[in-house]
């Protein structure tokens, strides 16, 4: 018979890997648009570079849940 307890633990282990994965992208994505925008600024676009700033913020704030999913229905106040 399998143990509940290391289901459990298997599974939260899976979760939090897959999280750190997910985090990891995030942030090479992060660190790409940082290098576009410093590559924008460093070739006189000071323009392209605050589009590209927008964006990332834009990217940044619709990504809130990447490291902290949003919380089921049943328990928002």
């Amino acid at each position: 018979m399998p143990n509940p307890e290391s289901a459990d633990a298997t599974g939260e282990l899976a979760r939090f890997v897959r999280e750190l994965d997910e985090a990891e992208i995030y942030a090479q994505k992060l660190r790409a648009r940082i290098v576009a925008i410093r590559d924008a600024l460093a070739d006189g676009h000071e323009a392209r570079a605050l589009s590209l700033c927008n964006a990332a913020l834009n990217e940044i704030d619709d990504a809130t849940d990447v490291v902290t999913p949003p919380r089921p229905a049943d328990q928002q106040s």
